[in-house]
């Protein structure tokens, strides 16, 4: 299985190469203007952690020098980000280059002296990243986005979808292959999602009924979205309100797994240079070495658009049982390569997070209406993706009406709506991976539930499922067959 794995992702990259993706490396949520949201994920015990820090600092300047040519050249063989995306950039860099050098994201672990270290050589450290920022950094930022404005900009591509560029249908099929890792064709995506669209909107009716709303479910839908009463008033309490789910979900996870991992997790708000222009929430995977935990991000910015009613489901998603149990699992498998224990594929990922979001029923969750409403709400969400992410890059729909379509049929916010789509503008058929996978497992686990009968493990099947990491559904269909059979016998 390694070995297989191993050989796809190489010839994907060449794919990839050869189709020249590679030449869009940035859009507004990934790119040099959010690589300081990588002191989250590091250390500073030590000197050497700071020293490093500083030439990570030093080599900035080069690695924008790398990024601009790559675009350049991506304008001269019409691989070009979608302009609508690019937008926003500019304005993230100026985040970046608000007020004096300490004021910069990238000067914040200065801030603070680790425990034991010498404060005259603290200081210094501090006048070395002062410089290095003030000298160096800052004004390749302010080159690199004056670039971005005066020439790729002007040379972006005006219509949302991939499908817009040259053999831009061949890139999406290609694209649409690698996230679900199966043969699906465009086509047959975009009809199994507006499938689940019509299947979760009777289930959206049902609650609708249940709370004695009496208009249609877009006026249910707009209630939800402007009423008071579902919506915390201050980032604080927000973030107080997350804290409180993620401790009810722990004593939970025994009924369903036989394994849980060592890792903790913890919850952290999303930096406030990025939270405008990112989704409602990430996980951040522990360390490898063991010197971190994983980490839950939560996005406070305006909460008066961040509903109470889809806490519950998207804490189940990216904290336990979804993200963190399935990757932190990964990482402590004995006896597989690097990549099979720190990677894997995002069908899996993503479809495990969100079959994880149906166990929360069984985890004792959603049992006031309007979060039953927020976990169909979200399984919605990525339904509409299969419909959107497809209608924009293969079927040539332009960005409002992706919008409109996705307005009509969820719950969600006007903000995260817009967000949403730009995501799937600038990462095409990644947003596919979610509810592939997780139509995939769901029809695993009705397959083991019928073989099985009153023999059926929950636990046992979670274990052996998530046993092998992230796995193409391919292997794992086979791999839970064979789990099947063995049972059986």
């Amino acid at each position: 299985l390694s070995h297989a794995m191993l050989l796809r992702r190489l010839r994907s990259e060449r794919s990839e190469y050869a189709l020249g993706l590679y030449l869009m490396p940035i859009n507004m949520r990934s790119g040099p203007q959010h690589l300081h949201t990588l002191q989250e994920r590091v250390t500073f015990n030590s000197e050497r952690d700071y020293r490093d820090w500083l030439q990570r600092l030093q080599q900035l300047p080069q690695l924008l020098a790398e990024y601009r040519a790559l675009l350049q050249e991506g304008i001269r063989q019409e691989r070009t980000q979608a302009r609508v995306v690019m937008e926003r950039v500019p304005a993230q860099i100026d985040r970046l280059l608000a007020g004096e050098a300490e004021d910069s994201p990238f000067y914040k672990p200065f801030n603070s002296a680790t425990a034991g270290l010498d404060e005259a050589r603290m200081a210094e450290l501090r006048r070395e990243a002062s410089v290095v920022i003030a000298r160096g950094l800052n004004p390749a930022l302010a080159e690199f986005r004056e670039f971005l404005l005066t020439t790729y900009l002007p040379a972006c591509r005006e219509q949302p979808g991939i499908g817009s560029l040259p053999e831009g249908k061949a890139l999406y099929r290609f694209l649409a292959g690698y996230f679900t890792t199966t043969d699906m064709t465009p086509e047959a995506i975009h009809e199994v999602g507006k499938a689940e669209v019509a299947r979760l909107l009777e289930e959206m009716e049902d609650v609708k009924r249940s709370v004695g709303f009496a208009g249609d479910l877009q006026a249910f839908n707009t209630f939800l979205r402007s009423d008071p009463q579902f919506y915390y008033n201050s980032p604080e309490a927000l973030f107080e309100g997350y804290l409180a789910i993620a401790k009810r979900l722990d004593p939970q996870l025994v009924q369903l797994f036989g394994k849980l991992p060592r890792m903790p997790y913890g919850v952290r708000p999303i930096p406030d240079t990025i939270a405008p222009d990112t989704t409602t929430a990430y996980y951040s995977r522990p360390a490898a070495n063991g010197t971190q935990p994983g980490y839950y991000y939560v996005n406070l910015y305006r909460p008066e658009v961040r509903p109470k009613y889809e806490m519950e489901v998207l804490s189940v998603h990216e904290a336990v049982p979804g993200h963190h149990l399935q990757i932190a699992l990964a990482q402590e498998l004995e006896g597989l390569p690097l990549f099979r224990t720190t990677g894997g594929e995002t069908a899996f990922i993503e479809g495990w997070g969100l079959y994880a979001e149906r166990l929360g029923y069984q985890m004792g969750l959603y049992t006031d209406p309007y979060s039953r409403y927020g976990q169909l709400t979200y399984d919605m969400w990525r339904a509409l993706r299969l419909v959107v992410d497809t209608g924009i890059h293969y079927f040539g729909w332009s960005r409002q009406e992706a919008i409109d379509y996705f307005t009509a049929h969820a719950g969600k916010s006007e903000a995260d709506i817009v967000n949403e789509i730009d995501r799937y503008i600038g990462w095409p058929g990644q947003a596919l991976a979610y509810k592939i996978g997780q139509l995939k497992i769901l029809a695993l686990r009705e397959r083991a539930e019928d073989a099985l009968g009153d023999a059926f493990d929950i636990r046992a099947f979670h274990d052996h499922l998530l046993g092998a990491g992230a796995i193409p559904l391919d292997a794992l269909e086979r791999r839970m067959d064979a789990w099947i059979a063995n049972q059986r016998s």
